[in-house]
């Protein structure tokens, strides 16, 4: 009977001694999951911190005043026959997107300085596209959109995607004088224009053959016919290119970043040029940092 229950009592014991193991290897391996797991969620939050501040830089939540006036140039657009407003407001009307400010921007006599956001980087984009399309410069006549190689200016998705005219696009390429500028003042917008990239081709503003091209065009006119400098020309157009194409330059400001280089700190005349802005400079400036997608703005209205 001792021998028995020796051995019944012998079990329990080891019964309760692997109970116990058992039940510390769980709360062993629970506890080192929380831990693991708490250590990821601060990883991600500063991730996403890091990501946050980086576009708070680069895109400002609040957007930036840009230091141009469009006043009227809406009306005039519309009484020249750039812009077919029927059309240009049927485009965010369908999108139940046509606000206050947009009315104001293309109907408005009496607009002040602009200003750009994430929300309507596209619709200036387009009020852009529009003027640079029609605004008379010799850029548009004796560069290089007028080379025999192309076949015609009207070729280019610049011309030929501009469809919110009325009539052809090309009866109002560099048809409409809406103001004069000084010898200076076009060779400046000559000059910056030169220098000016953007990631969806090769090809400078000089040589407008994108929307995007054709738009910046159009900024650097309006910039120099109220008096820009050259320095606020390249930092406006750095501003805006950003707005334009947001993926492109936090991927650079991440690589001027891991240079050592703040945001507000680099040079953007040397950001917009070819090795950085251009389509191939892009792509190597890319090719050695990882960002999460933003969204692009495509070659189109």
């Amino acid at each position: 009977m001792d021998i028995k229950l020796s051995k019944e009592y012998s079990l329990q014991v080891s019964i309760v001694i692997i109970a116990l193991v058992l039940a510390g290897a769980w709360t062993y391996t629970a506890g080192l999951k929380d831990k693991m797991q708490q250590k990821t969620n601060v990883a991600v939050t500063q991730n996403g911190t890091l990501a946050s501040e980086l576009e708070e830089k680069v895109l400002p939540s609040n957007g930036v005043v840009l230091p141009v006036v469009w006043g009227n140039l809406g009306t005039k657009l519309i009484s020249t026959g750039v812009i077919d407003v029927d059309k240009f407001k049927a485009i965010y009307e369908q999108r139940g997107a046509f606000t206050d400010e947009y009315k104001n921007l293309l109907l408005g006599e009496n607009n002040g300085q602009l200003k750009i956001t994430k929300d309507n980087a596209g619709y200036i984009l387009n009020l852009f596209w529009a003027f640079g399309l029609a605004n008379k410069n010799s850029i548009l006549e004796t560069g290089e959109m007028m080379n025999p190689a192309y076949g015609g200016a009207g070729n280019f998705a610049s011309t030929g995607g501009w469809t919110l005219a009325q009539g052809n696009a090309m009866n109002h390429y560099s048809q409409h004088k809406f103001f004069d500028l000084t010898s200076e003042q076009q060779a400046l917008v000559e000059k910056v224009s030169k220098g000016i990239y953007r990631p969806c081709c090769g090809n400078s503003t000089y040589f407008p053959d994108c929307n995007h091209g054709m738009a910046m065009l159009g900024l650097l006119e309006l910039m120099a016919s109220q008096g820009v400098s050259e320095q606020d020309m390249w930092k406006t157009a750095l501003i805006v290119n950003s707005y334009w194409f947001p993926d492109t330059y936090l991927t650079i400001a991440t690589y001027m970043k891991e240079k050592g280089v703040d945001w507000k700190d680099v040079n953007p005349q040397e950001m917009l040029g070819a090795d950085y802005s251009s389509a191939q400079g892009f792509r190597n400036i890319a090719s050695q940092v990882v960002l999460p997608k933003q969204q692009q703005n495509g070659c189109g209205i």
